[in-house]
Order: C-alpha cells, then structure tokens, then sequence
C-alpha cells in the first residue's frame, strides 16, 4: 500500500528543490557574468560582488532550511548561514588586507562540507544528489587551492571566484535537471 501522505510530501520536496536549484543556478550565472564584466573593469564593483556572493549563500541556506523543515532539522544548513555571514563580514575586511581569496577559500572549504553533508543527508529520502555531494567536494577541494593563493590581488581573485561560482551553477543546474526528469517519470508511472 502506497502512503499518499509520505508520497505527497516527497512530491513537494522534490518541487521545492527543483525550483530552488533553479534559482540557484540563475544566480549564479548572473553573479559570474558580472564578475567576467563590470567586475574586471570596476574595483568597487568587483568589491560589491565578491561580499554578495557569501551573503547570498547564506540567504539561499536560510530559506531553503526554512522551507524544509526549519534549521533545527536542517542543522548543516543552519550552521552554513552562520560561515557565510560571517565570510560576508570576513570579506569585508580582507578586501583592505589583499586576503579575499584566503577568506573564500575557508569558506568554500567549510561551506563545501556542510553542503557535502546535507546532500548525504537528503539523498536518504530524496534522492538525486549525487550532482550536490560532487559539488560539496569540488568546493572543499577549490577552497584548499585558494588558500595556497590567499594574497591574489582583487581582479584575479574575482577571476578565481568567479571560475568556482560557474562550477558551482552547473552542479545546481544538473541537480535541477535531474530532479525535473526523475518528477516526469514519477508523474508519467503514478498516471499510468
């Protein structure tokens, strides 16, 4: 016998996390042509975008820990907020120090691993993020390799960011895709 409930709930969840894989995709392709841009050619733009894009991350966290339960169930999430304001603060500063890539590298160190974490964790009950837990170790990996490049002036470290913001985009986009087949195969079975 089929839990209708449980199913439901699946079916919405998936929903959520294609639509929000969507955004979050859209995002960031806006965020790295920007980048490849205005942020070349304008230092204060490159400044603007390199403290929104962690700022972002923490507001993309928030709602989707919210719409999934809220954060005391969602604690990887809940504790990546917290990293990402706090490198959207730590960015801020490190912009006068020459050290933005240092800082984004921890932060794609870290935030990589509680992303890494969440996937394993939903992948229990939703599967579909095979795209999300490469995405988790490619940033933690990345993040590694900016620490080693910690003192990148401004531009290069935009370049640098902007490249691992692209990567970034197409884990979303192929999660976002591999959710939206695996619904219209769901949806074709159920009204068969």
């Amino acid at each position: 016998m089929v839990d209708r409930d449980g199913l439901m709930t699946r079916v919405l969840e998936e929903r959520w996390l294609t639509r929000y894989y969507f955004a979050r995709t859209a995002f960031s392709a806006v965020w790295v042509a920007l980048a490849f841009s205005v942020g070349q050619n304008f230092p204060s733009a490159a400044a603007a975008l390199l403290v929104v894009y962690p700022a972002w991350d923490a507001l993309a966290n928030y709602i989707d820990a919210s719409r999934s339960g809220g954060m005391a169930d969602n604690r990887t999430q809940a504790m990546n907020v917290v990293i990402s304001l706090t490198t959207t603060i730590a960015v801020i500063t490190a912009l006068r120090l020459n050290w933005v890539l240092g800082i984004f590298g921890i932060w794609a160190v870290l935030a990589g691993l509680l992303q890494l974490a969440t996937a394993v964790r939903r992948w229990q009950h939703l599967g579909a993020q095979w795209a999300m837990i490469l995405s988790g170790g490619q940033s933690a990996l990345a993040g590694a390799f900016f620490l080693l490049q910690a003192r990148t002036p401004l531009q290069l470290a935009t370049v640098r960011v902007a490249g691992y913001a692209a990567v970034g985009a197409v884990y979303f986009l192929v999660s976002a895709v591999w959710l939206s087949v695996g619904q219209m195969r769901s949806k074709s079975v159920r009204t068969s």
